[in-house]
């Protein structure tokens, strides 16, 4: 994925989108939450929402990572 900003946007039908700041298109995702749901959030649901998508891309990068072909061990271990 090319690299630009993302924003967080909540359209007027109530869902909260993650999309490129630059691009029109299609959202990368989408988040709606019950009228329930935001009662109970006390209208910090956008809030809420901002953490589970930052949540979501740290998982993204940490499985993306590249992985090392050899487990790295400490040189000063100590085995018992």
């Amino acid at each position: 994925m090319a690299a630009s900003f993302l924003e967080i946007v909540e359209l007027p039908t109530g869902e909260i989108v993650l999309r490129r700041s630059d691009d029109e298109g299609e959202p990368l995702l989408t988040m709606k939450f019950s009228e329930e749901a935001k009662q109970y959030l006390e209208g910090d649901h956008l809030q809420v929402a901002k953490v589970m998508f930052d949540a979501g891309m740290r998982e993204v990068a940490e499985l993306t990572r590249p992985q090392s072909s050899e487990e790295e061990i400490p040189e000063n271990r100590v085995l018992h």
